[in-house]
């Protein structure tokens, strides 16, 4: 049987999600959807996602990273496959459904699609960094000069240390521009290089960046290789609530996968 793909990209985050609705794709073939996000030997993506049936909310979406193996909240392509479901008539202009963190509420405006993330509720000074997890677990490190950084090898570095090996982390280089922007770079696990923007990525650089008194905006522009993201949060007794990621989340081109791809 041919199974129908969609590409989508969110700020040059780009996933392939599947209407997995009738369970029709095999979500333990780790070595399928490897290949498939493969950019030479497959379709290319930075990961896949499938949109599945719930029983309470209006889906589900189960995440994979690019090396195949299922992973935490992907807050891009949260945005993305909410941007399918309303393409594909499930949804109008908002929705409410589950992922891998909890649930999730979603608008839509146009291109336009702004996610509500889960609270932060700990944020911790780590080797001069901070460390902190807003759906997936990331580092925020401060930079002087982001274009000069080697953001492969130092991510790298960052992600395969002794602190961080066992689970891995997601890595995010931070330069203020203003008090209202900031520019970041992000070296992200299971696709083991930089990507052109990640959204939880994103999200902990903010929130970071609040709380450590680089900036007392709760609603800020995040500058990304991709294009601009924004987050804006509340904070209650330390913890940051009520916190949004917003950006374009865009149809490129749909598919099929073959029995013999």
């Amino acid at each position: 049987m041919a199974i129908k793909f969609f590409k989508y990209q969110a700020t040059g985050n780009d996933f392939l999600i599947i209407d997995n609705r009738l369970h029709i794709f095999n979500k333990n073939n780790t070595k399928l959807i490897a290949k498939l996000c493969d950019r030479r030997f497959g379709i290319g993506a930075d990961g896949l996602i499938l949109l599945e049936p719930n029983a309470v909310y209006d889906f589900e979406m189960i995440y994979y990273n690019a090396d195949g193996k299922q992973s935490s909240m992907c807050g891009n392509g949260g945005r993305c496959i909410v941007a399918l479901a309303r393409r594909l008539e499930m949804i109008q202009d908002t929705t409410n459904f589950i992922a891998i963190d909890g649930l999730h509420k979603a608008i839509i405006d146009g291109s336009q699609v702004s996610l509500k993330m889960r609270d932060v509720v700990q944020i911790s000074r780590v080797n001069g960094g901070f460390m902190l997890d807003t759906g997936s677990p990331h580092y925020v490190s401060m930079r002087s000069d982001l274009n000069a950084l080697d953001v492969q090898f130092e991510g790298s570095q960052i992600r395969n240390s002794t602190t961080f090996k066992k689970d891995g982390i997601n890595v995010n280089f931070v330069t203020s521009i203003s008090q209202e922007r900031f520019a970041v770079r992000t070296y992200e696990r299971g696709v083991e290089g930089e990507t052109l923007s990640c959204g939880t990525g994103v999200t902990a650089v903010a929130v970071a960046m609040h709380a450590s008194k680089e900036t007392d905006k709760q609603r800020i522009e995040l500058q990304t290789k991709g294009g601009i993201l924004e987050v804006c949060f509340e904070v209650d007794n330390s913890t940051y609530v009520n916190v949004w990621l917003s950006g374009s989340a865009q149809y490129i081109f749909e598919g099929t996968i073959e029995n013999d791809f």
